[in-house]
């Protein structure tokens, strides 16, 4: 009967072949995208490597400015200043690079979405690159800020005039950096897991209490060693819960939507 032909999955109801493609087959896409993105962080590099000198400036700006000039970073090492340099080139060539790593992550993923959700992609690496970009300001004009003035009065207490070695001041200002850039991407994600159906808002809510532990984990995990930037990380990541819970109530898939969507094109009552 022509009721019971199986008809071939079409394009907007199905994954594409791709989906299926054997472990060897995802693990060489995975290392393609991988080469592709370390190529895009390698010409980021480069360019900033000619702004090196601003960027320091700009990255050392906040502690300058509570300090109000007075503390005084060193370099102990022959070529410490060189190699100042290439890391401030390498983190500012991160996020010079977002947008096209953000793209590599979405081909990785994309041969196991449907045709609709794979037209997503634009709106997905701008947002994600925006975000991370927010995250990356907000720790440098805000956060850098606030901790490096708690840091500095602590060492007022005890009548001490700070020295402060370049490569320990780089090493703790990039990790908060990449750890608030990262953690920007929260309600990114929650919009897309939300409409890919594989989170909703009742279940973020349901696991709120477990997602507040995992966030001081992971707070403790990035940050410095200090309760300081634990909490300086920990608190922005649960008002970034809270907002992803949010985007992920608005967002979320209306049942008598998703029951549409999912009908054959052409199907409905005579």
């Amino acid at each position: 009967m022509a009721s019971d032909e199986i008809k071939p999955p079409t394009p907007d109801t199905e994954p594409s072949g791709e989906s299926r493609m054997p472990l060897l087959e995802h693990l060489q896409e995975l290392r393609t995208r991988l080469i592709y993105s370390f190529f895009a962080i390698a010409i980021g590099f480069a360019i900033a490597f000619f702004f090196a000198d601003d960027l320091f400036a700009a990255l050392t700006w906040p502690i300058r400015e509570v300090s109000h000039g007075k503390v005084l970073l060193i370099g102990t090492g022959v070529a410490e200043a060189f190699f100042t340099k290439i890391k401030v080139a390498l983190i500012a060539g991160l996020f010079i690079a977002s947008p096209a790593v953000f793209y590599e992550i979405w081909k990785f993923v994309a041969p196991g979405l449907y045709e609709t959700e794979r037209k997503l992609a634009k709106p997905f690496v701008i947002f994600a690159t925006l975000f991370f970009a927010a995250g990356g300001y907000f720790c440098w004009a805000v956060v850098f800020k606030v901790g490096y003035a708690f840091f500095l009065t602590q060492y007022a207490s005890i009548g001490i005039t700070p020295t402060i070695r370049i490569s320990e001041y780089l090493a703790f200002s990039a990790k908060l950096l990449l750890a608030f850039a990262t953690t920007f991407e929260m309600p990114i994600f929650a919009f897309f897991l939300t409409k890919l159906g594989m989170i909703d808002y009742t279940m973020m809510l349901h696991h709120f209490r477990y997602a507040v532990l995992i966030i001081f984990v992971l707070a403790a995990a990035l940050a410095p060693p200090d309760m300081i930037s634990m909490f300086l990380l920990a608190v922005p990541l649960l008002l970034l819960y809270g907002l992803s819970i949010g985007v992920a109530y608005f967002f979320r898939i209306i049942p008598e939507a998703k029951t549409a969507a999912a009908a054959p094109e052409g199907s409905g009552t005579v």
